[in-house]
């Protein structure tokens, strides 16, 4: 019996045995049967606290999930996968400050644990600290040639750099060496410019019956095939590869669109009138993009970065992480705290958001912050930051839900159904539309569509918006050299097209889409 295993009957520890086997393998309904199994006296054992993290956290029950660890932490609190379970919890949570803290700690206990350094670097990337990400994801590498996922990683962050050719040539390295590496695949196809052919079909298709494969592996490899279905006109056999993947991934964790909703309409109440900050001008110096994934905001972040007093960030974790530490301060979730807020507070919070993203105005005034789903604060950033320029992009619905829908992402489960996809756009949807209205100088909706028709007249009011002069390069945009860290990154460093709709090649196949969204049937 392994030593964290001690204090268990065998049979339970042969139920424990059985609940990380279906927990690695993304069945999280079976994990908790397995669990439930176990006697009530041992379900305290450290290690079962641990199987329960895990289960929480794969449902998205991210504070029971971190509660739960902690107890068992608790128990063994110098045991380095204790601490790597952690951290791993903290970040699918969005504490990312936390979960990096966790994880070097993780790193000095035991510094040979491969796994803890590639989280650390996913972490890592997801404060968009890249350049501390990369030696971390080394490391990783370093100590397991195998690791898969952070040699992805590794390639993802060239792509990100723009060395399209070098992040193809190690995803392919990859699948050569592991036919079933779905990260790669995944890579592959996300690189946009790269058409898969019918022998990546064939691959694909044996690698989706590897016993040796992940659920992870399975999900990758079910978009990165639709993505290659794609390539070739086989849109039904694409968007059935879609279909799979998707209910693979919403096995693990269903989105509450009823709950969600109700609580994304009730914020507007909770901000308006708009509270007031001690500071009016506070925040001038950032420019906030949001909306939808998929609507074109890294286009937007793309034009903006071109002029000479604008540093693109990218998706900056900084802003729910600051509202995320005063309801830790107050004890109390968002938004039951606003009412609670005196000026002072605000602008405390605002200067706290300030600092923590001082390192993007080094070289530059002013930044982009484009983590889209910003679109829920927007009443906290008019309180806290109330000179700030906010950009709410807009992309016909169809378009963005369906690309959405394509498009593999971590922790977006509205992303996986029809119906659930039509309620999250209609709630930021409605958002935008309120606080542009309420908030004309300091929120614009921007329409993807009239970028195409008119490039130069919207990116001419893109920067009068911004109270930024007009500068030759943002029509170039394409042609500047920068890190761009989204799905679209390939696609900003070339000209505009006009070719990037994908909806009428589906035809019919999108009614049950068009239905959710309100839309009338294909009239092709």
């Amino acid at each position: 019996m392994t030593p964290r295993l001690e204090g268990l009957s065998q049979q339970a520890a042969s139920c424990m045995t059985a609940v990380a086997t279906a927990l690695d393998a993304g069945r999280v309904d079976e994990a908790d049967r397995q669990l439930a199994e176990l006697p009530a006296a041992q379900r305290e054992h450290p290690e079962a606290l641990r199987m329960q993290a895990g289960i929480h956290g794969m449902r998205g029950q991210h504070q029971d999930a971190i509660s739960c660890m902690r107890r068992a932490l608790a128990k063994r609190p110098g045991d380095p996968v204790y601490h790597n379970t952690l951290g791993t919890l903290l970040g699918q949570a969005g504490q990312y400050d936390a979960a990096v803290t966790t994880l070097r700690l993780t790193c000095e206990l035991q510094p040979d644990m491969a796994d803890a350094w590639y989280n650390l670097g996913v972490m890592l990337t997801r404060c968009v600290r890249n350049e501390e990400a990369v030696p971390a994801l080394q490391r990783a590498v370093d100590l397991a040639a195998d690791h898969m996922d952070a040699r992805a990683l590794l390639a993802d962050l060239l792509r990100m750099r723009g060395d399209v050719v070098a992040a193809a040539s190690t995803y392919r390295q990859m699948i050569a060496e592991r036919p079933w590496a779905g990260m790669a695949w995944w890579g592959l196809a996300d690189l946009k410019t790269l058409r898969l052919d019918e022998n990546d079909i064939l691959q694909m298709q044996a690698a989706l019956r590897q016993p040796a494969a992940t659920a992870d592996d399975l999900i990758a490899i079910g978009f990165a095939l639709a993505k290659a279905f794609d390539d070739n006109r086989r849109y039904s056999d694409a968007l059935d590869a879609l279909r799979q993947a998707n209910a693979r991934a919403r096995q693990r964790q269903k989105w509450k669109r009823t709950g969600y909703s109700a609580a994304s309409n009730a914020l507007p109440e909770a901000f308006t009138p708009i509270p007031v900050n001690a500071t009016e001008d506070l925040g001038r110096e950032v420019i906030f993009i949001v909306g939808l994934p998929r609507s074109g905001s890294t286009l937007v972040e793309q034009i903006l970065a071109s002029h000479s007093t604008v540093q693109g960030a990218g998706e900056l974790a900084d802003l729910p992480q600051v509202l995320a530490e005063e309801s830790r301060r107050r004890n109390m979730p968002f938004p039951r705290w606003v009412n609670a807020m005196e000026p002072a507070d605000w602008e405390r919070l605002g200067q706290r958001y300030l600092s923590r993203t001082a390192h993007w105005r080094r070289e530059r005034p002013l930044f982009t912050d484009k983590l889209p789903g910003n679109w829920i604060y927007i009443g906290a950033i008019r309180a806290m930051l109330p000179g700030a320029h906010i950009i709410g992009c807009r992309r016909d619905p169809l378009e963005t839900c369906f690309s959405c829908y394509r498009q593999r992402m971590d922790n977006n489960e509205y992303a996986r159904d029809f119906e659930d996809l039509a309620s999250f756009w209609r709630d930021c949807d409605r958002s935008l539309q309120h606080w542009s209205g309420l908030s004309p100088d300091r929120v614009l909706q921007h329409d993807y569509e009239a970028m195409l028709a008119d490039p130069s007249a919207q990116i001419r009011r893109l920067l009068a918006f911004c109270e930024l002069p007009f500068e030759e390069a943002c029509l170039r945009f394409h042609e500047i050299t920068r890190e761009v860290r989204s799905p679209s990154a390939t696609q900003v460093r070339q000209p505009l097209r006009k070719d990037t709709a994908r909806t009428a090649h589906y035809g019919a196949l999108l009614d049950p889409l068009r239905r959710a969204l309100g839309l009338p049937g294909w009239q092709g």
